[in-house]
């Protein structure tokens, strides 16, 4: 039996995207990613495509102690990893930062993780160890070699002066230095989609492709070194790593003739207004906020709740994606979470018809999500022309929502060219092992030439 109020159906209409519109959305990015490639189309571009310098994967020979470091968000880890024959250790503490620390000083952020770094070395009893250390920095970064990243802007709530257009490594260095205690190489910083992707690389072979969907959403993947214009490395190396940074898609407009005016709300009243549009309509910082405006306007309209609200469903941010996920995990017509999650925002009033029109909108909503991230998947599967590729995907939504990964599978199969497979792989914590392996490649690369 069909509880949703047809005029909800109706209303919810605007998170649908037709084959049409996937497969435009599709022939735009690509166009975005050929001009992010480009040398002379490379600085006004929009999805930039940086070049990360990383040019071999790991192969499974990979021997020794590394130190990983994961930033890119609310808190960081530090890790350590032994890799052997046919296995590796992995030991992690997750350390906090503050508020403070997030909105002060450059100086004041690299200090406090270098202090972590230390606290971290000692209670592993490597405080006397020199290590080498993969630092996986999450927040859009211009690469200028393995070592070397310039921050281009904060995202995900930072604002840490005196960063942005800074190399952050030596940011990390100098405070490393300032301390003079510990004995640490950087041997390369990426970001979280390469990680993910070297990670899925030492066990599959075949992973080419690394995304993320979770805070934040962005991918990378493997282009011929021959269609990467900037690249300034050693020549002969057929492929490179290419970090796309695609959460910015659609910030010159290009996604307008799909985004809601869910989406406008929510960017007009983000940290970043005009900034990640794409990553917007899809990741786990903004799904909970899409839905709860909806809801709102839906109650507003007596759809929902009998047009009763609460205070708490009218205030920004009080939907956390996290419920989406919980509300979609229940049977059909047992509605069990979404009663825990409205009673929570003080709706307790709510029938059944309204539970199911409430899960029709989370529905619709990470739907809508799910068919996007497919679409710029399909794009990089249908740019690369390979037989088989698998995609390492890591993040919250995607762990955690019970059918992402379906409607994922479905909808790439419908968008890719004819003769493509793929494989969607859940990384095995591709920021910090990634990290490490990236590390790791690099000292083999070292001994090879060495």
């Amino acid at each position: 039996m069909d509880l949703v109020d047809f005029k909800i159906r109706e209303e919810c209409e605007v998170f649908h995207l037709s084959e049409k519109q996937c497969r435009e959305i599709m022939s735009r990015l690509h166009n975005d990613l050929v001009k992010g490639l480009g040398k002379d189309s490379h600085a006004n571009s929009i999805v930039k495509c940086w070049i990360t310098y990383i040019q071999d994967l790991p192969n499974g020979k990979e021997r020794g102690k590394f130190l990983a470091l994961d930033l890119g968000g609310t808190n960081f880890r530090v890790l350590i990893i032994n890799l052997g024959e046919n296995h590796f250790d992995m030991q992690s503490k997750i350390y906090a930062i503050p508020n403070h620390i997030m909105t002060g000083t450059g100086i004041a952020l690299f200090d406090h993780i270098a202090e972590c770094l230390a606290n971290f070395m000692k209670e592993h009893f490597v405080y006397e160890e020199r290590l080498a250390l993969g630092f996986t920095f999450s927040f859009p970064l211009k690469q200028l070699g393995l070592t070397k990243g310039i921050l281009q802007r904060w995202t995900k709530g930072f604002s840490c002066s005196g960063v942005v257009g800074e190399d952050v490594v030596q940011g990390l260095k100098d405070a490393i230095a300032r301390r003079g205690d510990v004995q640490i190489d950087i041997c390369a910083i990426l970001n979280d989609t390469t990680g993910t992707l070297m990670s899925c690389a030492w066990k599959n072979h075949n992973c080419k492709i690394g995304l993320i969907v979770g805070t934040g959403s962005n991918a990378c993947y493997v282009e011929k070194t021959e269609n990467c214009e900037l690249f300034d490395g050693e020549p002969g190396k057929p492929e490179l790593l290419i970090n796309t940074e695609w959460g910015a898609f659609g910030d010159d407009g290009t996604l307008d003739f799909v985004r809601t005016e869910f989406d406008r709300d929510v960017d007009v009243n983000s940290i970043n207004p005009g900034k990640q549009i794409q990553e917007k309509m899809i990741s786990g910082m903004y799904m909970g906020e899409l839905v709860r405006l909806a809801l709102v306007k839906y109650t507003r309209m007596g759809l929902l709740f009998g047009g009763r609200g609460s205070d708490l469903l009218y205030e920004r941010g009080n939907f956390y994606t996290k419920y989406v996920s919980e509300i979609e995990s229940d049977k059909p017509g047992d509605y069990t979470s979404c009663m825990e999650v409205l009673e929570e925002l003080g709706l307790s009033h709510a029938t059944e018809a309204d539970m199911a029109g409430v899960r029709h909108v989370c529905e619709c909503v990470s739907r809508r999500a799910a068919h996007l991230v497919s679409a710029g998947i399909a794009t990089l599967l249908n740019k690369m022309a390979e037989p088989r590729v698998t995609v390492g995907i890591d993040g919250s939504v995607y762990r955690f929502h019970p059918h992402f990964h379906t409607l994922m599978c479905e909808k790439i199969a419908q968008l890719v060219r004819p003769g493509i497979q793929f494989d969607l792989m859940l990384s095995e914590d591709g920021s910090g092992r990634g990290a490490a392996l990236v590390a790791a490649v690099a000292c083999r690369e070292r001994e090879v030439q060495a």
